[in-house]
């Protein structure tokens, strides 16, 4: 899942090298902690959360196949 958030994320980017993702996996659930540019929060969340609502909706996809909850978070 890591991987495929840090794929997405640094797609949306400007400056990909500053993406940075941290992964807990507990049981059935997969957290996904993320860090982005202070200047790309914009893109990375769209208007009205569009952005990272369809991120986390493919995360969630992603997870469901392997039967795991994915939940996604972006830091400040």
């Amino acid at each position: 899942m890591k991987e495929l958030a840090t794929l997405l994320l640094k797609s949306l980017s400007s400056t990909p090298d500053q993406v940075v993702v941290e992964e807990k996996v507990e049981e059935d659930k997969i957290y996904l902690s993320t860090k982005v540019d202070a200047a790309d929060k914009g893109k990375v969340i769209g208007k009205d959360g569009c952005i990272i609502k369809a991120v986390r909706t493919v995360l969630s996809a992603a997870g469901a196949k392997q039967d795991k909850k994915v939940t996604l978070k972006l830091e400040d």
